[in-house]
């Protein structure tokens, strides 16, 4: 199984001029982890996970003023669409998170979480029990 067949294709991507509430309530909506960071103005993309919503509102700072831009993680591993979902979950046991932003010539694809490996890990294992 690869990642192509367990990602979501569906993704929630924000801007670094949302706030941090802004980031949040689109996530709670989509009941999302995460979401795809696009800044025309910076090379790459970045992603906004939960755990990034948690530091920094743990940290005491204002959802309201605070944009996702300061708080998101710029140095993202990719996966190509092409991995194994072994080869993900190496990535992310290596890298202690648990979103791959899934690239394909540069072009954003999906997101795999570990919920999504874990989803096809067991159906696959339910279907060799039955």
């Amino acid at each position: 199984m690869h990642v192509r067949d367990a990602m979501s294709a569906e993704v929630l991507t924000v801007g670094p001029d949302h706030t941090l509430r802004q980031a949040a309530r689109m996530m709670a909506d989509r009941g999302a982890g995460s979401a795809v960071v696009l800044d025309p103005d910076a090379e790459g993309v970045g992603i906004m996970t939960e755990r990034d919503l948690l530091k920094a509102i743990g940290a005491g700072l204002d959802p309201d003023t605070e944009r996702t831009g300061a708080h998101l993680t710029w140095d993202v591993v990719y996966a190509s669409p092409g991995w194994t979902l072994e080869e993900a979950a190496l990535a992310m046991a290596r890298g202690g998170f648990r979103h791959l932003v899934v690239l394909d010539d540069g072009e954003v694809l999906g997101v795999i979480s570990v919920r999504d490996i874990m989803r096809v890990w067991a159906r696959e294992k339910a279907l060799k029990t039955s």
